[in-house]
């Protein structure tokens, strides 16, 4: 069952394992909300899309490789952010429930 809301999508992290219904997008944000960087971003450079490149910017700055994260938000036309990585986590999970 998708998440309706941000706090569903967190109660969603006691789960043992990632819905399979999910789009792949919020697959990815889920992994990379359950600590597992890697499993995420095999997901994200996959997707060949501005999303794609937002939620790789996204993991680079987690990563703290700032240069790659500012090369990946402007492939997502997006400005880097200026606020927390779980405010941007927050703002990336909101946007993928609300277009899916």
């Amino acid at each position: 069952m998708m998440p309706k809301t941000y706090l569903e999508f967190k109660n969603s992290l006691e789960l043992t394992l990632v819905p399979e219904q999910w789009p792949e997008a919020l697959k990815a944000m889920w992994f990379d909300a359950k600590g597992d960087w890697e499993s995420s971003h095999n997901i994200a450079q996959d997707m060949h899309s501005k999303l794609g490149s937002w939620l790789h910017a996204y993991l680079h700055r987690k990563e703290g490789d700032r240069f790659n994260a500012g090369y990946w938000y402007q492939l997502a036309d997006k400005p880097f952010p200026n606020f927390t990585l779980e405010e941007e986590l927050e703002e990336i999970v909101t946007y993928l429930i609300e277009i899916n």
